[in-house]
């Protein structure tokens, strides 16, 4: 007997999870991300302005890569709220929280998306709490505690913002007039190759958007607030909840291989314009000149 088919109390059977058990982890998901949205909002006035790069804070995957107590007790939160209310799930967490359940259901938390941006006071983050079956996102939500904006979404039941349903339609603006969100490596070597990726893009579309925090960025695609974006090199946790969200709205995604070398980059859009920004950036990628 296989995790996923443990018991049909669980909810979770042949790889489905039943609507009754969407909801309880959707509400689950909800409340604990508000409650972490609360204690990051509550230290925000220790880190605003840069006053942890100094002390406090240290670095991941290179000198600009960083994270901090906060991230830490972000996580801490989650993890221990998630496991106190279904202590057989599994876990996955940015910051290094792991836990083997047997229940086929794993939380992929994000607990602080947007470090930078929250260590210089700029209102641009979010916690981020997706629960996955076998890889495939089934709820998710996204929670920017200063605007108590509320993302979340239900896999086939659609998206909402505070409640309010998103759903995207075709507009029929070609893709030169569209506002496109990215987003940059912290490795030298990888941002160099996304510059150059950027001066082929930049010409072709409206403007480009960089705000700092991947979930944040797939759910402004969803809610209208940028018609496409794309970044290569996300995690899971980084893509988990957000790209659920962009999905339940309506909008397109994918993830392609060989844009930039080593990391696939994940693609959303607004319907009708995912396949020209897959074409353009392919071009992109492989060097060739832009149409026309």
């Amino acid at each position: 007997m296989t995790d996923a088919t443990r018991n049909d109390d669980d909810g979770v059977r042949d790889g489905t999870v039943s609507a009754e058990l969407r909801s309880e982890l959707l509400e689950l998901a909800r409340s604990v991300a508000v409650a972490a949205g609360d204690l990051l909002r509550a230290r925000l006035s220790e880190v605003a302005g840069g006053r942890l790069l100094a002390s406090g804070a240290s670095t991941k995957s290179s000198p600009t890569d960083l994270v901090t107590d906060v991230d830490r007790s972000s996580e801490a939160l989650i993890v221990s709220s998630l496991l106190s209310a279904r202590p057989d799930d599994s876990i996955l967490g940015e910051e290094g929280s792991s836990h083997n359940g047997s229940t086929g259901v794993t939380w992929v938390i994000d607990p602080l998306d947007g470090t930078i941006n929250y260590l210089y006071g700029i209102p641009i983050f979010a916690v981020s709490i997706a629960a996955s079956l076998r890889g495939r996102s089934v709820v998710g939500v996204v929670h920017n505690p200063v605007t108590a904006e509320t993302f979340t979404a239900s896999e086939g039941e659609g998206a909402l913002l505070n409640g309010r349903p998103l759903r995207l339609e075709a507009t029929g603006r070609p893709l030169g007039e569209a506002l496109v969100g990215t987003g940059f490596s912290y490795r030298s070597k990888n941002r160099a190759a996304q510059a150059r990726l950027l001066a082929v893009i930049l010409p072709e579309v409206r403007d480009i958007r960089r705000e700092g925090s991947a979930a944040l960025d797939l759910c402004s695609v969803a809610c209208g607030r940028l018609d496409a974006y794309f970044e290569s090199g996300l995690q899971p946790w980084d893509l988990a909840a957000g790209g659920l969200v962009a999905r339940e709205a309506g909008a397109g995604l994918d993830a392609l291989d060989g844009v930039i070398e080593g990391d696939p980059t994940v693609v959303t859009a607004a319907p009708g314009l995912l396949g020209p920004l897959v074409e353009l950036l392919e071009r992109a990628g492989s060097g060739r000149p832009a149409a026309g």
